[in-house]
């Protein structure tokens, strides 16, 4: 019996959590605690595939190369996705061969710098919706708009810190690297890959792949990266247990099991925010479309509970 495929999406929040300041102490500390969980997931018998956002690491290498600008030339969107992917690949391989070391895991890990084709026509580029660096209070976020030329949105609804700058987040279209990718899938090595939703690139007039600035929502490229390798299972795994309807309300309500239908009544309802746990939702949602699989969302320390079914959000067809 051959093993299931299960591709897992780890969102940058829950690398660098909203109360965190984002030291590498502190995001390594937060890898560790998902590599465990990956570990123990592959000693159950699961192939894994892993890809994570990048948005508050990318947030806070902007602000660098901006507030830098007059010592040394700041560097492009695009390649500040390129150098995350390869801080937090990095985290992940170096966390990741210990903990399946630690298990009697015998299986290298690969980080493989990815780009994912892109539209410049995408309109995302005229209404950006991706929130990237830190959590910010609506009177600083409106003063560093002001100031600074932000474009900044409410990111987390009835909290104090929960606005954020937004970048454009087109659409995924394929995965450059799709066959390396799946050759080392066959030959037993567990990937990591469209770290940051990919590097996003858009195919020139002489063939040549160039690079477009703006960040690739993690959880859309991880569909993307799912259908790449065909892919049993989809899991998201961010800073919280479940999905809510009515977020941080008197009234909220964790969502165990539901249905597609479901899923999309509380997205037309407006009860996931289109820079927070909507993307989540509809890559899940068009993974079962796909598939007619299951998808999840849950914590990082609750993986392989929610993947026995024991916890966290579930969307089925």
């Amino acid at each position: 019996m051959s093993r299931k495929l299960v591709v897992i999406a780890l969102g940058g929040n829950a690398i660098k959590q909203a109360d965190e300041k984002g030291t590498t102490e502190e995001q390594m500390k937060n890898v560790d605690t998902a590599a465990k969980q990956i570990a123990k997931i592959a000693k159950s018998g699961y192939e894994v595939v892993i890809t994570h956002g990048n948005g508050p690491q990318a947030g806070s290498l902007l602000i660098q190369q901006e507030e830098a600008s007059s010592l040394v030339p700041p560097q492009t969107l695009t390649v500040i996705g390129a150098m995350t992917q390869g801080q937090i690949g990095w985290m992940f391989q170096n966390r990741l061969a210990f903990h399946l070391q630690a298990e009697g895991v015998d299986m290298p890990v690969c980080s493989i710098v990815t780009q994912v084709e892109v539209s410049s026509d995408d309109p995302d580029f005229k209404d950006p919706s991706k929130p990237v660096g830190p959590f910010y209070t609506e009177s600083d976020a409106k003063k560093y708009s002001s100031e600074k030329g932000w474009i900044v949105k409410e990111a987390k609804p009835g909290v104090e810190k929960g606005w954020r700058r937004v970048v454009p987040s087109p659409e995924p279209i394929s995965i450059v690297e799709e066959r390396a990718i799946n050759s080392l899938i066959e030959k037993d090595i567990i990937v990591i890959a469209s770290g940051g939703g990919g590097i996003p690139v858009e195919k020139s007039s002489d063939g040549s792949w160039t690079g477009v600035d703006a960040v690739i929502d993690k959880d859309r490229a991880g569909f993307k990266l799912s259908q790449a390798v065909k892919a049993d299972k989809f899991m998201i795994l961010t800073d919280v247990e479940n999905v809510y309807v009515n977020f941080n309300k008197p009234d909220q309500k964790a969502l165990e099991e539901i249905t597609l239908s479901e899923a999309q009544v509380y997205l037309d309802e407006g009860q996931f925010l289109a820079g927070s746990m909507g993307p989540k939702v509809e890559a899940c949602m068009r993974f079962v479309k796909w598939s007619g699989r299951e998808a999840i969302i849950t914590s990082l320390n609750s993986a392989l509970a929610a993947l026995n079914g024991e916890t966290g959000t579930r969307i089925k067809a």
